[in-house]
Protein backbone atom coordinates (compact mmCIF):
# COMPACT_ATOMS: atom_id res chain seq x y z
CA UNK A 1 0.00 0.00 0.00
CA UNK A 2 3.34 2.52 0.44
CA UNK A 3 3.92 4.90 -1.61
CA UNK A 4 6.40 7.40 -1.18
CA UNK A 5 5.23 9.94 -4.15
CA UNK A 6 2.05 10.38 -1.84
CA UNK A 7 1.64 13.48 0.59
CA UNK A 8 -1.29 14.31 2.50
CA UNK A 9 -1.56 16.52 5.66
CA UNK A 10 -4.67 14.48 7.86
CA UNK A 11 -6.76 17.09 9.90
CA UNK A 12 -8.92 16.21 12.98
CA UNK A 13 -11.08 19.22 13.95
CA UNK A 14 -12.28 17.84 17.07
CA UNK A 15 -15.64 17.18 18.01
CA UNK A 16 -16.48 19.68 14.70
CA UNK A 17 -19.56 18.17 13.78
CA UNK A 18 -22.82 19.63 14.83
CA UNK A 19 -26.73 19.73 14.38
CA UNK A 20 -29.03 22.95 13.53
CA UNK A 21 -28.77 25.65 16.54
CA UNK A 22 -31.55 27.87 16.86
CA UNK A 23 -29.01 30.57 17.83
CA UNK A 24 -27.45 30.12 14.24
CA UNK A 25 -31.27 30.62 12.80
CA UNK A 26 -31.48 26.62 11.99
CA UNK A 27 -27.67 26.62 11.11
CA UNK A 28 -25.20 24.31 12.36
CA UNK A 29 -21.92 25.77 13.16
CA UNK A 30 -19.69 24.63 10.21
CA UNK A 31 -22.98 25.77 7.77
CA UNK A 32 -22.81 29.32 9.74
CA UNK A 33 -19.63 30.02 9.95
CA UNK A 34 -17.57 32.28 7.17
CA UNK A 35 -14.81 29.89 6.35
CA UNK A 36 -13.21 31.43 3.25
CA UNK A 37 -10.08 28.84 3.03
CA UNK A 38 -11.80 25.96 3.84
CA UNK A 39 -14.50 26.48 0.80
CA UNK A 40 -11.71 27.27 -1.12
CA UNK A 41 -10.36 23.50 -0.22
CA UNK A 42 -13.53 22.22 -0.62
CA UNK A 43 -13.85 23.62 -3.88
CA UNK A 44 -10.61 21.68 -5.43
CA UNK A 45 -11.83 17.92 -4.13
CA UNK A 46 -14.43 15.74 -3.15
CA UNK A 47 -16.17 15.34 -0.16
CA UNK A 48 -18.45 12.65 2.39
CA UNK A 49 -19.64 11.33 5.58
CA UNK A 50 -18.02 9.32 8.41
CA UNK A 51 -19.35 7.63 11.05
CA UNK A 52 -16.32 7.34 13.14
CA UNK A 53 -16.83 4.31 15.50
CA UNK A 54 -20.53 2.70 15.12
CA UNK A 55 -23.76 3.28 14.57
CA UNK A 56 -25.87 4.13 18.17
CA UNK A 57 -22.34 5.02 19.46
CA UNK A 58 -21.52 8.31 20.57
CA UNK A 59 -17.66 7.74 21.21
CA UNK A 60 -14.94 9.15 23.40
CA UNK A 61 -12.46 10.91 21.95
CA UNK A 62 -9.43 8.07 22.24
CA UNK A 63 -11.34 5.13 20.67
CA UNK A 64 -12.75 8.25 17.84
CA UNK A 65 -9.05 8.28 17.35
CA UNK A 66 -7.69 5.16 16.78
CA UNK A 67 -10.87 4.33 14.41
CA UNK A 68 -10.36 7.49 12.39
CA UNK A 69 -6.48 6.53 12.15
CA UNK A 70 -7.86 2.94 10.71
CA UNK A 71 -7.45 1.03 14.12
CA UNK A 72 -11.51 -0.59 14.19
CA UNK A 73 -11.16 -2.38 17.75
CA UNK A 74 -14.06 -4.40 19.03
CA UNK A 75 -16.13 -4.05 22.05
CA UNK A 76 -13.91 -6.58 23.90
CA UNK A 77 -10.36 -5.48 23.00
CA UNK A 78 -10.21 -2.45 23.96
CA UNK A 79 -7.73 -1.59 26.55
CA UNK A 80 -9.54 1.73 27.25
CA UNK A 81 -9.07 5.34 28.10
CA UNK A 82 -6.79 5.50 31.29
CA UNK A 83 -4.48 3.00 29.57
CA UNK A 84 -3.90 5.48 26.92
CA UNK A 85 -3.88 8.28 28.77
CA UNK A 86 -1.65 7.14 31.36
CA UNK A 87 0.97 5.68 28.67
CA UNK A 88 0.45 9.77 27.07
CA UNK A 89 1.86 11.07 30.03
CA UNK A 90 4.57 8.45 30.67
CA UNK A 91 2.83 6.83 34.10
CA UNK A 92 4.58 3.71 35.14
CA UNK A 93 1.97 0.92 34.11
CA UNK A 94 1.91 -2.97 33.30
CA UNK A 95 -0.12 -5.57 32.76
CA UNK A 96 -2.24 -6.19 35.58
CA UNK A 97 -1.81 -2.41 36.81
CA UNK A 98 -5.76 -0.62 36.73
CA UNK A 99 -5.82 2.48 35.50
CA UNK A 100 -8.28 5.13 34.48
CA UNK A 101 -9.49 8.40 33.45
CA UNK A 102 -10.91 11.06 35.89
CA UNK A 103 -12.41 14.87 35.79
CA UNK A 104 -12.42 16.85 39.30
CA UNK A 105 -15.93 17.27 39.90
CA UNK A 106 -17.42 20.11 42.07
CA UNK A 107 -20.52 18.52 44.47
CA UNK A 108 -23.05 20.10 46.06
CA UNK A 109 -23.68 19.58 50.43
CA UNK A 110 -25.97 16.56 48.96
CA UNK A 111 -23.49 15.05 46.98
CA UNK A 112 -24.91 16.15 43.55
CA UNK A 113 -22.46 16.85 40.65
CA UNK A 114 -22.88 20.76 39.95
CA UNK A 115 -20.22 21.01 37.58
CA UNK A 116 -18.44 17.83 35.97
CA UNK A 117 -15.52 19.25 35.19
CA UNK A 118 -14.95 21.77 38.51
CA UNK A 119 -14.85 25.04 36.60
CA UNK A 120 -12.20 23.36 33.47
CA UNK A 121 -9.66 26.00 34.01
CA UNK A 122 -7.82 24.58 36.97
CA UNK A 123 -4.48 26.20 38.34
CA UNK A 124 -2.05 23.37 37.84
CA UNK A 125 -0.60 24.06 41.40
CA UNK A 126 -3.98 23.23 42.84
CA UNK A 127 -4.62 20.37 40.64
CA UNK A 128 -0.98 18.70 41.90
CA UNK A 129 -1.58 19.67 45.43
CA UNK A 130 -4.93 17.88 45.94
CA UNK A 131 -3.87 14.50 43.65
CA UNK A 132 -0.85 14.64 46.30
CA UNK A 133 -2.59 15.30 49.26
CA UNK A 134 -5.18 12.20 48.03
CA UNK A 135 -1.68 9.63 47.60
CA UNK A 136 -0.75 10.82 50.59
CA UNK A 137 -3.53 10.21 52.68
CA UNK A 138 -5.61 7.41 51.28
CA UNK A 139 -5.97 4.01 53.32
CA UNK A 140 -6.81 0.90 51.57
CA UNK A 141 -7.95 -1.82 53.09
CA UNK A 142 -5.65 -4.27 50.89
CA UNK A 143 -2.16 -3.59 52.39
CA UNK A 144 -0.06 -4.09 49.11
CA UNK A 145 -2.24 -1.46 47.34
CA UNK A 146 -0.65 1.69 45.96
CA UNK A 147 -2.64 4.98 44.01
CA UNK A 148 -0.77 7.03 41.81
CA UNK A 149 -2.89 10.30 40.26
CA UNK A 150 -1.84 12.44 37.82
CA UNK A 151 -3.95 15.47 36.58
CA UNK A 152 -2.93 16.36 33.42
CA UNK A 153 -4.74 19.34 31.32
CA UNK A 154 -7.49 21.30 33.37
CA UNK A 155 -10.09 18.89 35.05
CA UNK A 156 -8.36 15.71 33.37
CA UNK A 157 -6.47 13.24 35.71
CA UNK A 158 -4.92 9.91 35.41
CA UNK A 159 -5.27 7.68 38.40
CA UNK A 160 -3.22 4.51 38.73
CA UNK A 161 -4.08 1.43 41.34
CA UNK A 162 -1.49 -1.25 41.80
CA UNK A 163 -1.88 -4.32 43.94
CA UNK A 164 1.24 -6.33 44.50
CA UNK A 165 0.92 -10.05 43.39
CA UNK A 166 -2.36 -9.61 42.07
CA UNK A 167 -3.67 -8.54 38.75
CA UNK A 168 -6.62 -5.88 38.75
CA UNK A 169 -9.71 -6.53 36.29
CA UNK A 170 -11.36 -3.81 34.21
CA UNK A 171 -14.76 -5.30 33.85
CA UNK A 172 -15.92 -3.08 36.42
CA UNK A 173 -18.46 -0.22 35.58
CA UNK A 174 -17.87 3.84 35.64
CA UNK A 175 -18.30 6.41 39.03
CA UNK A 176 -18.97 8.87 35.88
CA UNK A 177 -22.45 8.83 35.64
CA UNK A 178 -22.13 10.80 32.04
CA UNK A 179 -20.35 7.71 30.36
CA UNK A 180 -21.22 4.24 30.33
CA UNK A 181 -18.97 1.02 30.17
CA UNK A 182 -19.48 -0.99 27.07
CA UNK A 183 -16.44 -3.25 26.52
CA UNK A 184 -13.66 -0.96 27.91
CA UNK A 185 -15.13 2.03 25.57
CA UNK A 186 -16.75 5.26 26.70
CA UNK A 187 -19.43 5.69 25.47
CA UNK A 188 -21.78 8.96 26.65
CA UNK A 189 -24.62 8.74 27.83
CA UNK A 190 -28.12 11.47 27.75
CA UNK A 191 -27.50 12.84 31.14
CA UNK A 192 -29.99 14.72 33.34
CA UNK A 193 -29.58 17.15 36.03
CA UNK A 194 -29.46 15.40 39.37
CA UNK A 195 -26.42 13.17 39.07
CA UNK A 196 -24.61 11.96 41.41
CA UNK A 197 -21.31 9.62 41.86
CA UNK A 198 -22.18 6.51 41.37
CA UNK A 199 -20.93 3.64 43.08
CA UNK A 200 -18.57 1.07 40.92
CA UNK A 201 -19.97 -2.35 40.60
CA UNK A 202 -18.08 -5.80 38.89
CA UNK A 203 -19.48 -6.54 35.43
CA UNK A 204 -18.46 -9.93 36.35
CA UNK A 205 -19.05 -12.47 38.63
CA UNK A 206 -15.25 -12.73 39.34
CA UNK A 207 -13.44 -12.34 42.43
CA UNK A 208 -11.12 -10.10 40.30
CA UNK A 209 -13.64 -8.02 39.17
CA UNK A 210 -15.53 -7.47 42.59
CA UNK A 211 -12.30 -6.99 44.39
CA UNK A 212 -11.13 -3.89 41.97
CA UNK A 213 -14.84 -2.77 42.41
CA UNK A 214 -14.53 -2.31 45.82
CA UNK A 215 -10.83 -0.78 45.68
CA UNK A 216 -11.74 1.99 43.28
CA UNK A 217 -15.17 2.90 45.89
CA UNK A 218 -12.61 3.01 48.49
CA UNK A 219 -10.93 5.73 46.56
CA UNK A 220 -13.80 7.83 45.80
CA UNK A 221 -15.46 7.90 48.98
CA UNK A 222 -11.89 8.40 50.75
CA UNK A 223 -10.77 10.86 48.44
CA UNK A 224 -14.49 13.04 48.55
CA UNK A 225 -13.77 12.96 52.70
CA UNK A 226 -9.97 13.97 51.82
CA UNK A 227 -10.76 16.75 49.17
CA UNK A 228 -13.67 18.39 52.39
CA UNK A 229 -10.77 18.44 54.68
CA UNK A 230 -8.01 20.05 51.84
CA UNK A 231 -6.55 23.25 52.86
CA UNK A 232 -6.52 23.87 49.08
CA UNK A 233 -10.29 23.65 48.46
CA UNK A 234 -10.86 25.97 51.85
CA UNK A 235 -8.07 28.58 49.65
CA UNK A 236 -10.16 28.36 46.85
CA UNK A 237 -13.56 28.94 48.70
CA UNK A 238 -12.49 31.92 49.93
CA UNK A 239 -11.23 33.24 46.32
CA UNK A 240 -15.15 31.88 45.20
CA UNK A 241 -13.30 29.30 42.70
CA UNK A 242 -15.19 25.75 42.62
CA UNK A 243 -14.21 23.17 44.83
CA UNK A 244 -12.22 20.39 43.71
CA UNK A 245 -14.85 18.12 45.73
CA UNK A 246 -13.90 14.55 43.82
CA UNK A 247 -12.72 12.47 40.92
CA UNK A 248 -15.20 10.76 38.56
CA UNK A 249 -13.70 7.39 37.39
CA UNK A 250 -14.21 6.08 34.33
CA UNK A 251 -12.84 3.99 31.32
CA UNK A 252 -10.78 1.52 33.35
CA UNK A 253 -7.87 -0.90 31.62
CA UNK A 254 -5.89 -3.30 32.61
CA UNK A 255 -3.53 -3.91 30.15
CA UNK A 256 -0.76 -2.86 27.60
CA UNK A 257 -2.16 -2.55 23.89
CA UNK A 258 -1.10 -4.94 21.03
CA UNK A 259 -1.10 -3.16 17.40
CA UNK A 260 1.14 -3.06 14.06
CA UNK A 261 2.57 0.29 14.42
CA UNK A 262 1.07 3.03 11.67
CA UNK A 263 4.22 2.99 9.50
CA UNK A 264 3.67 -0.77 9.28
CA UNK A 265 0.54 -1.16 8.50
CA UNK A 266 0.65 2.01 5.67
CA UNK A 267 4.27 1.69 4.60
CA UNK A 268 4.48 5.13 4.68
CA UNK A 269 6.55 7.76 7.32
CA UNK A 270 2.89 8.91 8.89
CA UNK A 271 3.66 11.54 11.89
CA UNK A 272 1.37 13.76 14.28
CA UNK A 273 0.69 17.16 15.79
CA UNK A 274 -1.34 16.44 18.84
CA UNK A 275 -1.60 18.01 22.40
CA UNK A 276 -3.88 15.90 25.23
CA UNK A 277 -2.38 13.19 27.26
CA UNK A 278 -5.04 10.64 25.10
CA UNK A 279 -3.85 11.77 21.44
CA UNK A 280 0.33 11.76 22.87
CA UNK A 281 -0.64 8.25 24.30
CA UNK A 282 -2.37 6.93 20.99
CA UNK A 283 1.02 8.25 19.05
CA UNK A 284 3.03 6.12 21.33
CA UNK A 285 0.89 3.13 21.28
CA UNK A 286 1.10 3.57 17.24
CA UNK A 287 4.62 4.53 17.23
CA UNK A 288 3.93 7.48 15.53
CA UNK A 289 6.62 10.04 15.46
CA UNK A 290 5.58 13.53 16.77
CA UNK A 291 6.10 17.06 15.64
CA UNK A 292 6.70 19.89 18.72
CA UNK A 293 4.15 22.81 17.56
CA UNK A 294 3.21 25.14 19.81
CA UNK A 295 0.25 25.01 22.35
CA UNK A 296 -3.44 24.15 21.93
CA UNK A 297 -4.16 26.99 19.97
CA UNK A 298 -0.98 28.20 18.03
CA UNK A 299 -2.95 27.43 15.33
CA UNK A 300 -0.46 28.87 12.41
CA UNK A 301 2.51 27.44 14.04
CA UNK A 302 0.86 24.04 13.03
CA UNK A 303 0.01 24.91 10.03
CA UNK A 304 3.56 25.88 9.32
CA UNK A 305 4.79 22.88 10.84
CA UNK A 306 3.13 20.20 9.06
CA UNK A 307 3.55 21.88 6.05
CA UNK A 308 7.54 21.20 6.81
CA UNK A 309 6.95 18.04 7.49
CA UNK A 310 6.05 17.24 4.34
CA UNK A 311 10.00 17.41 3.38
CA UNK A 312 10.29 14.36 5.45
CA UNK A 313 7.26 12.53 5.92
CA UNK A 314 4.51 11.09 3.65
CA UNK A 315 1.93 11.75 5.62
CA UNK A 316 1.03 13.73 9.38
CA UNK A 317 -2.39 14.05 11.32
CA UNK A 318 -2.99 16.95 13.57
CA UNK A 319 -5.40 17.12 15.93
CA UNK A 320 -6.88 20.22 16.51
CA UNK A 321 -8.51 21.11 19.92
CA UNK A 322 -11.30 23.85 19.88
CA UNK A 323 -14.77 23.14 18.38
CA UNK A 324 -15.34 20.29 21.06
CA UNK A 325 -14.95 22.12 23.71
CA UNK A 326 -17.81 24.82 23.06
CA UNK A 327 -20.03 21.95 22.13
CA UNK A 328 -19.61 20.57 25.56
CA UNK A 329 -20.52 23.82 27.00
CA UNK A 330 -22.91 24.26 24.41
CA UNK A 331 -22.39 27.48 22.96
CA UNK A 332 -22.91 27.60 19.45
CA UNK A 333 -21.86 30.90 18.35
CA UNK A 334 -18.71 30.30 19.76
CA UNK A 335 -18.01 27.02 18.43
CA UNK A 336 -18.86 29.04 14.97
CA UNK A 337 -16.40 32.01 15.77
CA UNK A 338 -13.56 29.16 16.72
CA UNK A 339 -14.01 27.53 13.51
CA UNK A 340 -13.75 31.12 11.65
CA UNK A 341 -10.28 31.13 13.41
CA UNK A 342 -9.08 28.09 12.82
CA UNK A 343 -10.29 28.92 9.13
CA UNK A 344 -8.02 31.98 9.16
CA UNK A 345 -4.88 31.10 11.63
CA UNK A 346 -4.83 27.69 10.28
CA UNK A 347 -6.01 26.48 6.70
CA UNK A 348 -5.02 30.03 5.59
CA UNK A 349 -1.58 29.29 6.88
CA UNK A 350 -1.58 26.02 5.75
CA UNK A 351 -3.08 26.62 1.91
CA UNK A 352 -0.36 29.30 2.12
CA UNK A 353 2.91 26.96 2.61
CA UNK A 354 2.18 23.97 0.86
CA UNK A 355 1.98 22.61 -3.19
CA UNK A 356 -1.75 21.87 -3.53
CA UNK A 357 -0.67 19.92 -6.88
CA UNK A 358 2.09 17.82 -4.72
CA UNK A 359 -0.13 17.59 -1.19
CA UNK A 360 -3.09 16.31 -0.66
CA UNK A 361 -5.27 17.61 2.64
CA UNK A 362 -7.97 15.54 4.46
CA UNK A 363 -10.06 17.19 6.94
CA UNK A 364 -12.68 15.58 8.73
CA UNK A 365 -14.01 15.06 13.10
CA UNK A 366 -13.20 11.98 15.55
CA UNK A 367 -17.16 12.83 16.30
CA UNK A 368 -19.73 15.11 16.60
CA UNK A 369 -20.23 17.25 20.07
CA UNK A 370 -23.50 18.98 19.27
CA UNK A 371 -24.10 22.14 21.29
CA UNK A 372 -28.12 21.08 21.73
CA UNK A 373 -26.86 17.87 23.83
CA UNK A 374 -23.76 19.81 25.20
CA UNK A 375 -22.05 16.06 24.92
CA UNK A 376 -20.33 13.59 21.78
CA UNK A 377 -22.96 11.35 19.39
CA UNK A 378 -22.80 9.43 17.01
CA UNK A 379 -24.01 12.16 14.60
CA UNK A 380 -22.31 11.81 10.83
CA UNK A 381 -19.34 13.77 10.49
CA UNK A 382 -18.08 15.58 7.08
CA UNK A 383 -14.83 14.73 5.09
CA UNK A 384 -13.40 16.30 2.68
CA UNK A 385 -10.00 14.78 0.27
CA UNK A 386 -9.20 17.93 -1.92
CA UNK A 387 -6.05 18.39 -3.71
CA UNK A 388 -5.25 19.81 -7.47
CA UNK A 389 -5.48 16.07 -8.82
CA UNK A 390 -8.93 15.15 -6.74
CA UNK A 391 -11.65 15.33 -9.25
CA UNK A 392 -14.25 18.05 -7.55
CA UNK A 393 -17.51 16.69 -6.93
CA UNK A 394 -19.78 20.20 -7.33
CA UNK A 395 -19.40 20.50 -3.40
CA UNK A 396 -17.92 24.33 -2.23
CA UNK A 397 -18.39 23.93 1.55
CA UNK A 398 -17.28 21.56 4.34
CA UNK A 399 -21.17 21.51 5.95
CA UNK A 400 -23.04 18.42 7.32
CA UNK A 401 -25.23 18.84 4.70
CA UNK A 402 -22.92 18.74 1.67
CA UNK A 403 -21.47 16.04 3.07
CA UNK A 404 -24.52 14.05 2.26
CA UNK A 405 -24.48 14.84 -1.44
CA UNK A 406 -20.56 14.45 -1.93
CA UNK A 407 -19.25 11.74 -3.85
CA UNK A 408 -17.28 10.14 -1.41
CA UNK A 409 -20.78 8.35 0.29
CA UNK A 410 -20.38 6.98 3.80
CA UNK A 411 -17.18 5.58 5.18
CA UNK A 412 -16.46 4.24 8.38
CA UNK A 413 -13.82 5.96 10.69
CA UNK A 414 -11.36 2.74 10.36
CA UNK A 415 -11.41 3.22 6.53
CA UNK A 416 -10.95 7.13 6.36
CA UNK A 417 -6.98 6.75 5.69
CA UNK A 418 -7.20 3.77 3.42
CA UNK A 419 -9.97 5.27 1.19
CA UNK A 420 -8.35 8.39 1.27
CA UNK A 421 -4.75 6.87 -0.44
CA UNK A 422 -7.10 5.19 -2.72
CA UNK A 423 -8.86 8.13 -4.34
CA UNK A 424 -5.26 10.13 -4.34
CA UNK A 425 -3.62 7.23 -5.85
CA UNK A 426 -6.40 6.61 -8.32
CA UNK A 427 -6.24 10.62 -9.36
CA UNK A 428 -2.30 11.13 -9.37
Amino acid sequence: MGDSNIHMIYVLLDGVGDLPHPDLDGKTPLEAANTPTLDKIASNGSIGEVISVGKGIAPESDIAVFNMLGYKFNYTDYVGRGVIEGIGIGIDFKDGDLALRGNYSTLDEEGVIIDRRAGRQIEKEDADGVAKEIEEKIKFSHPNTSVVVSPTIGHRVTVRIRVDSRKLSSKITNTDPAYSNIGGMGVAKAVGDFLKIEKCLPLEETEDSKFTANLVNEFSEQSINILKESKINKRRQEQNKKQLSCILLRDAGNKLPDVIPINEKYAMKFSCIVDMPVELGISEVLKMKTFEAGGLTDYEEKARVAAKAMETQNAIYVHLKGPDEFGHDGDAIGKMKNIEEIDQRFFKTLVENIDSSKVAIIISADHSTPCIYKGHSDDHVPILVSGDFIKNDGTTRMTEEQAKKGSIGLLQGAEVVSKSLELIKSQT
